[in-house]
């Protein structure tokens, strides 16, 4: 969830199913309400690793039929992303 979709309703929708929607406020808001940072940040971090995992094609397009085969490729990706931030 990005601040597109910041609403009343759809944090409604989120709390009834027992998750903390952890996203700013538009900054035109005239009620702003608080939210985690910390998480905030954490969450971020995790969608660009999402991000930069799809720029493998093999893992973007999920040519691999079996679960196995392609969790292997996701850890491969993620060594690959890793070594390359050494």
């Amino acid at each position: 969830m990005d601040k597109g979709y910041a609403d009343k309703k759809t944090r409604a929708v989120i709390r009834r199913l027992h998750a903390v929607p952890v996203v700013p406020p538009k900054s035109n808001m005239r009620r702003p309400w608080r939210y985690d940072e910390k998480i905030y940040r954490k969450r971020n971090e995790i969608e660009r690793l999402f991000h930069h995992l799809k720029n493998f094609r093999r893992i973007a397009t999920r040519y691999d039929k079996l679960d196995i085969v392609f969790r292997s490729f996701v850890a491969f990706g993620l060594v690959m992303l890793s070594l390359r931030n050494c």
